[in-house]
């Protein structure tokens, strides 16, 4: 039999069992050593996804049967999974973000819940549909991230409010949509926007009064990035400057970039934040509205305290008018929880011309005494790092049909761009893979330390794109680019792929008739799990990839599969509620090809599977 400790009691049991602890998150510490509970929005700080169950197995999953379902009660896409500590279960939903706390020795009754009072001109200014990935759990409490900016904290007993604090400002189309992540004695949240012009952020506030212990800017000024003279200290050829020539008298079709050289490069490079983006001719100061969104799943090494993020596109989707590098954007960094400092910063796609953003989360797995850092990228290719020196050991394309690029270079960690494949204003670039939306967006892969793969959800999808002309408002629109989508060359719109992260070379692959738009989970049992847009969940033999068992639920289903324990037996669950940027266009009733930056056109095919919008609903199964 398993054992479960309620929620309710694991702080205090905590509290008496180490005095002596620096952090106010025991509570949650304890919850993750516990495999029947998921108390981290991947279940652990490592973000592997992956659970120590097995109780469901290779030889029992045909007997696996619904157990129970919740619905939300709200439309829209369903991100991210619940929190699972002892008995309860805390749930939230799409846009307005209600939560429920549900006890599984009860027939999961509602205990609390909490409704925020949301603006919804919010509604207006989330890119990519009415989507939050989740929630945070620690010292006692519940942490929300508003779409509307604020960060909430609520008792985990009865849901009152025990502070709040404003994060993003949606009025200047600063939003949230991510997970807060609690490490230490902090809460970790980001902010959504580069489709609006937003200059983006990760920030820290102290668990206890929600102060801010730091924030770090993706572009501007050193001291706002919280880059110092260590910052690469191992790596310094990620410092390059890359430097605009202006070969045609203008920015249109015929700029070229020039880095520093090798020998050039000192180890010194300062302000790269600023220094990156040449003030062009369309608009002033360019990293001011730089981008650099920030709402990935982020993991966290406590024998190094470092912590791991991705920032996303910069800001315009015109590249023509931000000549330069842009960094930080398009950047997985590593910072120091305790300062924000960073430690390592590698540029994935320096001056990206495709919105391949690079927010998707980082995996942490450790091997023959090293730890890793992982990376499945919009761009196309998957990064495999030395965690703690940010050394690049592996770069790969996780797919062929992946175009815009040769290869990456592991000593500098930029691409080799193809010319075909750029893109400049008033110019149709055809055929580019991986469309804007990348091989993978925000669906986070997993991790199996029985199996050492990496097991990732893919896009297969590809675009022409034509960047146009805009300029910057505050608070409205900003992309400047106009796209339509197609499926890739296999002929489907997705996949799910096994890898070797040490080489990122492909270990099986299954295709899928839709992009897989759901997280995946590992188990024990050598199992993964995974949802589709066409409303199946799956599992499949993570050594082969064989398909062991499907159920259709209500909805598409862009959740993250999770697992828990309760009173000796083991559930699966996940969400469902079609959304995000695959689903929304279907949700708002849009069919011109080019609506929602493509995606009406790319997966019109969808409403022949669901419902519109998507109706939300959290779906367990048990044997």
């Amino acid at each position: 039999m398993m054992k479960i400790k309620t929620a309710f009691g694991i702080a205090a049991s905590v509290a008496l069992a180490l005095p002596a602890m620096a952090y106010a998150a025991a509570d949650q510490e304890a919850a993750m050593k516990d495999s029947n509970n998921w108390a981290h929005p991947r279940g652990q700080h490592n973000n592997q996804g992956y659970s120590a169950l097995a109780q469901i197995n290779k030889g029992n999953i045909k007997n696996l049967k619904m157990a129970w379902t919740f619905a939300t009660g709200v439309n829209r896409g369903h991100e991210g999974s619940p929190v699972v500590v002892g008995n309860m279960m805390y749930i939230v939903t799409a846009f307005p973000n209600n939560v429920y706390a549900l006890d599984l020795n009860d027939n999961q009754k509602i205990v609390w819940s909490y409704f925020p009072k949301q603006d919804p001109s919010v509604q207006a200014v989330l890119c990519c549909d009415n989507v939050t990935r989740g929630l945070g759990f620690g010292d006692g409490k519940i942490y929300l991230q508003q779409n509307d900016g604020l960060l909430v904290a609520l008792d985990a007993k009865d849901g009152k409010k025990v502070w709040e604090v404003k994060n993003t400002d949606p009025k200047v189309g600063a939003t949230n949509t991510n997970a807060p992540h609690v490490i230490k004695d902090k809460v970790l949240t980001g902010c959504s926007g580069a489709e609006f012009g937003v200059r983006c952020f990760i920030a820290a506030y102290n668990l206890k009064d929600g102060s801010l212990a730091w924030k770090a800017y993706s572009t501007g000024p050193d001291a706002e990035t919280l880059h110092d003279a260590n910052t690469n200290k191992d790596n310094p050829l990620y410092n390059a400057l890359s430097v605009y020539q202006d070969v045609n008298g203008g920015n249109k079709e015929g700029g070229s970039f020039k880095r520093l050289s090798a020998d050039q490069i000192k180890g010194g490079e300062k302000e790269l934040g600023t220094r990156t983006w040449l003030k062009p001719q369309a608009i002033k100061d360019g990293w001011q509205h730089g981008g650099g969104s920030v709402w990935g799943w982020w993991p966290y090494d406590a024998r190094t305290n470092l912590v791991y993020y991705g920032a996303g596109n910069p800001s315009v989707w015109n590249p023509d008018v931000r000549p330069g590098d842009n960094k930080w954007s398009m950047t997985v960094t590593a910072r120091d929880l305790d300062t924000g400092v960073a430690k390592w910063a590698m540029q994935m796609t320096p001056h990206d011309e495709w919105d391949y953003d690079g927010v998707n989360e980082v995996i942490l797995f450790d091997k023959a005494g090293k730890t890793y850092a992982w990376h499945h990228d919009r761009n196309g290719f998957a990064y495999t790092w030395n965690a703690n020196t940010g050394s690049l050991i592996a770069a790969e394309k996780v797919h062929p049909f992946v175009n815009w690029a040769n290869n990456v270079d592991l000593k500098t960690g930029v691409p080799d761009k193809l010319a075909a494949a750029s893109t400049h204003q008033d110019y149709n670039a055809k055929g580019i893979c991986p469309a804007a939306l990348g091989t993978k967006d925000q669906q986070p892969a997993a991790y199996s330390p029985k199996t050492g793969l990496m097991y990732s959800p893919l896009n297969h999808v590809c675009m022409t794109y034509e960047p146009v002309e805009s300029k910057y408002v505050a608070g409205q629109p900003w992309v400047g680019a106009t796209l339509t989508m197609f499926a890739g060359p296999d002929g489907v719109m997705g996949g799910f792929a096994a890898y070797d992260p040490m080489t990122n070379k492909k270990v099986w692959y299954n295709k899928e008739k839709f992009s897989a738009w759901s997280g995946a989970l590992t188990t024990a049992s050598n199992i993964v799990f995974y949802g589709t847009l066409d409303r199946w969940f799956k599992a499949v033999d993570a050594q082969t990839g064989k398909e062991l068992w499907k159920f259709q639920v209500g909805s598409g289903a862009i959740g993250n599969a999770f697992t828990y324990g309760n009173k000796g037996k083991q559930y699966v669950g996940i969400l469902s509620g079609i959304g995000g940027w695959a689903g929304v266009a279907m949700n708002l009733g849009m069919t011109t090809d080019t609506d929602a930056l493509g995606a009406a056109g790319g997966y019109k095919e969808l409403t022949k599977y669901n419902a519109a919008p998507g109706g939300g609903a959290l779906n367990v199964f048990s044997l």
